[in-house]
């Protein structure tokens, strides 16, 4: 169930994206940026990937969703705010204290006035989403959807340059650009209904660190990566972890190939 959600998520992450820019070939290529996490043993920049979640929540949340991620996740194994004293995520009292300052709805139940019943957010919750429904979506972006941001950087091409560049592309329209009510230019993506976002000083950072628009841009495509493959540094170290016991594996055989036919005339 669960993986078919992850897969409708990103067709639908692609094809609202897709649709609301420009034909192929009107924009320019995603600028290539040196990754932390990229290649067989590079690993997500856990000070990266907090910093870029505090962008999503005092920057993005507040028109894109995460459908896909619950705040457990945070606290999981390779997840920006693990915690080795507390294995089970549920219980690490940061990522409690991050989904309680979110409230939610009792489903199908009401108080003594007759009002939906609110509690504080738990671990297991979901991200939640900044609007009730598509139609409320759309009125407040001008008719445009707001893509969730789950898989984003799986359902793009170029992935995390894509997310870096997008937030750094905001340029004036060529000549002979034709761009509708509400929107601006991008000279990585073509007319897009989203705003400038980044700019110099946004945000205070909780680590001390400069908050320029460079700075945010990477963070953020950072976490979004991480968001849209939580597991990967284990799946890495597993997989180092294989290939070396099929290594030693082999020179195992090939000595016992030449102990048992060491006699044995060919």
């Amino acid at each position: 169930m669960k993986m078919t959600r992850l897969i409708a998520a990103g067709l639908a992450a692609l094809g609202l994206s897709a649709a609301a820019g420009a034909a192929p070939g009107d924009y320019k290529a995603p600028e290539h940026h040196h990754w932390h996490h990229s290649g067989p043993f590079g690993t997500y920049d856990r000070a990266a990937v907090q910093r870029g979640y505090q962008i999503y929540v005092e920057v993005c949340a507040s028109c894109h969703s995460m459908d896909l991620l619950s705040f457990r996740n945070l606290g999981e194994r390779g997840g920006p705010f693990e915690d080795e004293r507390f294995p089970n995520a549920n219980d690490n009292p940061l990522v409690m204290q991050l989904a309680a300052s979110y409230t939610r709805q009792w489903d199908g139940e009401v108080d003594d006035a007759g009002d939906p019943r609110i509690r504080p957010g738990i671990p297991a919750d979901t991200f939640p989403a900044p609007y009730e429904n598509e139609q409320i979506a759309r009125g407040s972006n001008n008719g445009a959807l707001p893509p969730d941001l789950s898989v984003m950087t799986r359902a793009r091409h170029h992935g995390t340059d894509y997310v870096r560049s997008l937030m750094l592309g905001y340029t004036d329209a060529p000549e002979g650009v034709e761009m509708g009510p509400g929107q601006y230019y991008n000279e990585y993506f073509g007319p897009i209904s989203m705003a400038p976002q980044l700019v110099d000083g946004l945000i205070e950072y909780a680590d001390g660190t400069e908050a320029t628009q460079e700075q945010m841009a990477e963070d953020i495509a950072v976490f979004l990566t991480w968001a849209a493959d939580p597991h990967q540094d284990i799946r890495k170290q597993t997989g180092l972890m294989v290939l070396l016991f099929l290594f030693v594996l082999t020179i195992l055989v090939y000595l016992a190939y030449r102990q048992i036919w060491a006699n044995v005339k060919h």
